[in-house]
């Protein structure tokens, strides 16, 4: 039995991959569901589903309450949102945008909907489609705690967890920044990897098992950093004057099989930036500081 009334309702606006996932994330709850999709088309299998198609922007907002937009980016919401008819048709209604873009685009959006007496939160999506209305889910929000509460019921139907960060309408998009910072950086050094180890003879099969155990090792690193930055202290079990010489080899033998090292030069040079400062006995995270001094 649902959780929901026949009243509870939802609209989702956009239909790529993650919006499909999140649209049927609501019907699986017993939600109605509204769609709407600039390309047609996107929307046949869930309206199989019991969906409803809207044929406009402005009919979709207007069929419910709460409007969830996913969108490629803040480019692609403002062209819809802000929009008059839909625009007007909004007016009362809450968004949440859970479309991936910068904090200062978040605010501006924030900005406009107060303007136009539109609720609004922000949002991001960590993970991927095929976790949306499972527990692996993971959603983060900000914006005002008091819509938040009143439509997290809703949001619940998305499944995993959902962390309001705070009131400031840009701290979702920050966190959200952050965290892919992390990702792509990662997924840029594995790229890497693998074009030298292929340089070296060895398969990315082979070198799979070894690059997981790396990974095992971060997530106790990156709480102990954390507590060195946080505490404006400086480990020495590494220091900066050890981590330049291993990105030195990494550089040299990637250039040695005429393999592009510019990202880990970028790096060695912040390392030697810090040594250059005076900081070669500290440990790495202390590059952190630095980032920001011009």
């Amino acid at each position: 039995m649902s959780a929901f009334t026949e009243q509870s309702a939802v609209t989702v606006l956009g239909l790529g991959a993650m919006g499909r996932a999140l649209a049927g994330a609501f019907l699986d709850a017993g939600l109605r569901t509204t769609v709407w999709n600039r390309t047609p088309g996107r929307d046949r299998e869930l309206v199989a589903r019991s969906a409803v198609s809207a044929g406009s922007a402005e009919e979709a907002v207007a069929a419910s309450g709460l409007t969830v937009v996913c969108v490629v980016n803040y480019d692609a919401a403002d062209t819809i949102l802000r929009r008059e008819p839909v625009a007007a048709a909004l007016k009362g209604r809450t968004v949440v945008n859970l479309t991936a873009d910068t904090p200062d685009r978040a605010r501006d959006t924030a900005a406009w909907a107060a303007g136009h007496g539109v609720r609004y939160l922000d949002g991001a999506i960590m993970t991927p489609t095929v976790t949306i209305g499972t527990p692996a889910a993971v959603f983060i929000h900000s914006g005002p705690k008091d819509l938040y509460d009143e439509h997290q019921p809703v949001l619940a139907a998305l499944g995993g967890t959902h962390t309001h960060l705070g009131e400031d309408i840009g701290r979702a998009a920050a966190y959200d920044i952050a965290l892919l910072d992390i990702f792509w950086t990662a997924m840029a050094g594995f790229a890497h990897a693998v074009a030298v180890a292929r340089a070296e003879g060895i398969t990315a099969r082979e070198l799979a098992p070894f690059a997981k155990g790396i990974g095992d090792l971060l997530p106790t690193i990156f709480e102990g950093l954390a507590e060195e930055v946080d505490n404006t202290t400086a480990s020495d079990d590494s220091p900066i004057t050890s981590v330049a010489s291993s990105m030195a080899h990494i550089v040299h033998t990637s250039e040695a099989h005429g393999i592009d090292a510019s990202v880990m030069r970028a790096a060695e040079g912040q390392a030697r930036r810090a040594i250059g400062l005076g900081h070669g006995a500290d440990g790495f995270i202390r590059i952190a500081e630095l980032l920001g001094r011009r």
